[in-house]
């Protein structure tokens, strides 16, 4: 469907939507919603700095308990030290390590006791924990965790063969972070006496912070799931509340584009009252206007070819008759007959294109304040200087200064009256009166126009503003007139968001009155 409804013309830069222009409204909206979901995601690598915390706390205590112990050892006496360290380790989860001044291991909380933690075999444990233990290292991989050291335990257990006693200082306590077999962490702490006649190492399985982080990472994920779940959802929800009328509307203006079917249903939704529904009635109305044209510009074709044939045939008529007779008498009249036939289509060919044009440019006339009542008096004077009234009279009742000011164009509101003139002395009698008035009425510029002619039956009413409608005084010779007057007449006054109508005469009198409406100026520039 693309390309039926392709535009031709540049895309303004402010709409164009670059690298996502090829994508669908479905993608797009799917792509947002998950976007943003994804940095709810982003929170799971945000666990690496909550696991460096907890680690970072866990070394900061182990040095501050090999810095206790080095300095209470002293205090116990040398036969109970055995069981305190051994109660220490048991309450802390440690082990720990004592060595005298010359390097020798003088105590071990593991020595004849049940140890406080055990390494496990990674390759004995079942295949959730193997699972878990590989979500770890992409996870470290993907986040660039520092890496650790396995830790091993030395094979000669002397203080020189730990790098965490090697760093420690009689005022500093010194720690290590290491690996497990398991990849869970342990955590040593290194601690000396000031006169180095103690050293004391502790060791720590601190396999909850692995624990933990998976606890965390599994909320995390698990909600990062449900919600991912629930975007998507309502991600095609919206999709489809706003593609599918989207798609609709689409195929339905594709159908009017290509004219394939002679009524085409744009559907209103008349259900939604968002900006699809507004879209939907506004696209529904246009065609129908759109229609409305097209039929009109149809019925407009037909009757301009219908008004043509009739002066064409006569014509034809009078030029092969001319052709064909010697007497020069008859030939002079069928020239002349020819003469008039080429005057009256020159006549309706101009109506015809002003006709046509009428509406175009008045949707692109920037309007002006007009005096209706200078404007008619201008007028008037022009038509007595030409005499083109010839035995009819014109009142004109001429109201005060800019009383019936109107925003318009001059030249469209000039033929709109000229054309009313015309048709009202058209049809008056030799020695009657045209009257012509204009008065201000509320909102409203009111422009009358009374002849004594004789009349607009109530039926005929509204055909007369149709085009090529034609209903012309006996004594007036055939084709004087396109039929074309009122109707361009009637396309100007509604341009200008007027109204005009005909009735009987207010007086009293024969005759027919031309009535129009006209915003004020000061009402046609009210917001």
């Amino acid at each position: 469907m693309g390309p039926d409804i392709a535009s031709q013309t540049a895309e303004p830069a402010h709409l164009q939507l670059g690298w996502s222009r090829g994508l669908s409204l479905t993608a797009r909206i799917l792509a947002v919603n998950l976007f943003v979901l994804a940095l709810l995601g982003a929170g799971l690598f945000f666990l690496d700095s909550y696991r460096v915390r907890l680690i970072a706390e866990r070394e900061n205590a182990a040095r501050v308990q090999a810095s206790f112990l080095v300095s209470s050892l002293p205090l116990i006496a040398p036969e109970k030290r055995d069981d305190y360290i051994a109660k220490f380790g048991q309450l802390n989860l440690s082990r720990i390590r004592v060595y005298d001044q010359d390097g020798t291991k003088i105590l071990d909380s593991f020595a004849g006791r049940e140890p406080t933690y055990v390494f496990r075999d990674p390759d004995s444990e079942p295949w959730p924990k193997i699972a878990a233990r590989w979500i770890d290292v992409l996870f470290d991989f993907l986040v660039g965790a520092a890496k650790l050291e396995r830790y091993v335990e030395p094979a000669e257990d002397i203080p020189s063969a730990w790098p965490e006693i090697r760093a420690a200082t009689p005022s500093n306590a010194a720690s290590k972070v290491s690996f497990a077999p398991d990849l869970t962490h342990m955590i040593s702490a290194a601690s000396t006496a000031r006169d180095r006649s103690l050293t004391v190492l502790t060791t720590a399985n601190e396999r909850d912070i692995r624990l933990f982080v998976r606890a965390e990472r599994f909320n995390v994920g698990m909600f990062f799931l449900f919600t991912l779940g629930i975007g998507v959802l309502l991600s095609v929800f919206l999709a489809r509340t706003i593609v599918r009328p989207l798609r609709h509307l689409a195929r339905a203006a594709v159908k009017v584009r290509l004219g394939r079917a002679q009524e085409v249903t744009v559907p209103r939704l008349p259900s939604r009252r968002d900006e699809i529904g507004m879209l939907a009635r506004a696209l529904s109305d246009m065609s129908i206007a759109l229609r409305q044209r097209i039929d009109a510009t149809e019925a407009f074709a037909a009757d301009v070819a219908h008004e043509i044939k009739n002066p064409l045939a006569s014509l034809r008529s009078a030029l092969d008759g001319a052709e064909r007779i010697e007497d020069p008498q008859l030939r002079k009249q069928l020239m002349d007959v020819a003469k008039a036939d080429v005057q009256r289509m020159d006549r309706l060919i101009s109506d015809i294109s002003d006709a046509s044009r009428v509406d175009s440019q008045l949707a692109k006339a920037k309007f002006e304040p007009i005096d209706l009542g200078d404007m008619i008096e201008q007028l008037l004077q022009a038509r007595e200087d030409r005499g083109s009234d010839k035995d009819v009279n014109i009142a004109f009742a001429r109201p005060r200064r800019n009383i019936t000011t109107v925003m318009g164009e001059d030249v469209r509101l000039e033929r709109m009256l000229t054309n009313l003139i015309d048709n009202a002395v058209s049809f008056s009698p030799p020695g009657a009166v045209v009257e012509i008035s204009a008065t201000l009425a509320e909102e409203d510029v009111i422009i009358r126009i009374s002849d004594e002619g004789p009349g607009v039956p109530p039926q005929d009413r509204e055909a007369i503003f149709r085009r090529f409608h034609s209903e012309r005084p006996a004594t007036e010779n055939f084709g004087k007139h396109s039929g074309l007057g009122l109707a361009i007449a009637r396309t100007i006054i509604e341009g200008h968001h007027g109204r005009i109508g005909v009735r009987d005469r207010v007086d009293g009198k024969g005759g027919a009155c031309f009535e129009i409406a006209l915003p004020c100026a000061a009402a046609a520039t009210r917001p």
